[in-house]
């Protein structure tokens, strides 16, 4: 048994603050700690209730910094890691012109196994110790993604895409192989360690019917996978969905009537959805995910998270690299409150935070293991520094509140406001990197 004690200003979140002043939201310790136990949170409290708990635990001071869970990112595209910041398109153009085609590299173990080092490297960089990803349509690329979350000990959760049209040959699979892959990669890494795998139909357009099926059967037979896909990220893309299947009510009722809709379903965008869509959302207990740096960037639309709240839907937020333009969660909650502003909905800074932390969970349905500092949790935290640049320091110099540190955090921070991040009680992001992650690979 080993115990370690990290100090530091220590911020957690119960459930999602109802605004500014909803202090019974969260717990704040201006000198707080953690005890770790073998990577799990044995103990939360004040340096002092602490130490008498533990008076023998070596101790990590991180004062004056800002300690939290660390955050989830509920929907990003592992095989993007080199098209991020590629110019000038929509949705449906920048698929073919920029996606599709670097997504054949990940056929290629060895090429796949070298993205999945670097694209972890950057989940810790900034801060991210669990996200939900899409891998290609290669079983390489899962085997690769899941090989590196367990030499990191992350939780983390994806799959193989299936799509078997609408994309390069080299890029399909069919509706048999896709379940049989799926079916085989689940077999081997979901609940293996802190893994979880994804059912994951890359979109109604990449899908014939016939795949739609096969993926109905995969989710009745795999209910404890969560499934992801996109839904109304594009107004072109919901005109091709139509055309596709006619038969629909509309894009929704694509996945709706293929049984893919339930608590674990996660949908990417959720942009322009129609009351139906709304009604069935609510009905069922399926997540959007909010992605607001992709949806600015291909100028999908504004996310209307406010007429979702009003139906008691739960939404997800994410970072949706590579058409997304930051892997940092403090930079996706800097654009969503841009986007949500824009329509006259607030983001407080304490509901930003809990959102990328226990909110993000609670959508896993894992809150229970990820998202808090709450005893009985794995120890994935991470330490926030509000004065990590001078620009920020500067505006610093006049905060009178942990809301406007936040704030600061949330609109100025990005991997350099990251002063480290544990994973399962491991400090990952500076001195012990090298033992988090393994064998380094490097990037060619």
């Amino acid at each position: 048994m080993t115990e370690t004690v990290l100090r530091g200003r220590l911020l957690t979140f119960h459930r999602a603050p109802a605004d500014g002043n909803d202090e019974s939201a969260y717990t704040y310790h201006e000198d707080g700690a953690l005890l770790i136990r073998d990577g799990m949170i044995a103990k939360r409290g004040t340096f002092a209730e602490i130490t008498r708990a533990a008076p023998d635990a070596p101790v990590t001071d991180h004062r004056p910094k800002l300690m939290m869970a660390g955050f989830i990112d509920t929907h990003i595209h592992f095989p993007q890691v080199q098209v991020i910041a590629s110019w000038g398109a929509q949705l449906l153009d920048w698929l073919n012109t920029y996606t599709f085609p670097e997504e054949t590299r990940f056929a290629d173990r060895g090429h796949a196994d070298r993205m999945a080092a670097a694209f972890f490297d950057q989940l810790i960089a900034h801060g991210t110790t669990t996200a939900v990803a899409f891998c290609s349509v290669h079983r390489a690329s899962v085997d690769a993604f899941f090989a590196e979350a367990a030499r990191r000990d992350m939780a983390m959760l994806g799959g193989k895409v299936l799509m078997d049209r609408n994309a390069p040959e080299a890029l399909l699979d069919t509706p048999q192989s896709g379940y049989d892959d799926t079916t085989a990669l689940i077999g081997e890494w979901h609940a293996r360690g802190r893994s979880r795998y994804v059912i994951s139909p890359r979109f109604a357009i990449t899908s014939t019917p016939e795949q739609m099926q096969m993926a109905q059967v995969l989710a009745r037979e795999n209910p404890d996978c969560h499934i992801q896909t996109h839904l109304s990220e594009n107004h072109d893309e919901i005109a091709y969905t139509a055309s596709l299947y006619p038969q629909a009510r509309d894009y929704l009722d694509v996945y709706e009537s293929h049984g893919l809709l339930r608590a674990n379903t996660l949908l990417g965008h959720a942009i322009h959805l129609k009351p139906r869509e709304v009604d069935a959302l609510a009905a069922t207990g399926a997540h959007p995910v909010f992605c607001p740096t992709s949806n600015l960037f291909l100028g999908s639309g504004l996310f209307d998270r406010a007429r979702l709240e009003r139906r008691g839907i739960r939404s997800g937020i994410a970072s949706d690299v590579g058409a997304g333009t930051s892997y940092s969660m403090l930079q996706t909650l800097s654009e969503g409150y841009k986007v949500l502003q824009l329509q006259g909905q607030a983001l407080h800074p304490l509901q930003a935070f809990d959102w990328a932390t226990r909110g993000n969970a609670a959508v896993l349905g894992m809150e229970d293991r990820i998202g808090t500092l709450d005893e009985g949790t794995h120890a994935d935290v991470v330490v926030l520094d509000s004065n990590a640049t001078e620009a920020m320091a500067l505006r610093m110099d006049r905060c009178q509140s942990l809301a406007e540190e936040l704030f600061v955090l949330q609109i100025m921070g990005d991997d350099r406001a990251i002063d480290e991040v544990y994973v399962n009680g491991r400090a990952c992001k500076h001195r012990d990197r090298e033992a988090c992650a393994g064998r380094r690979i490097a990037v060619a």
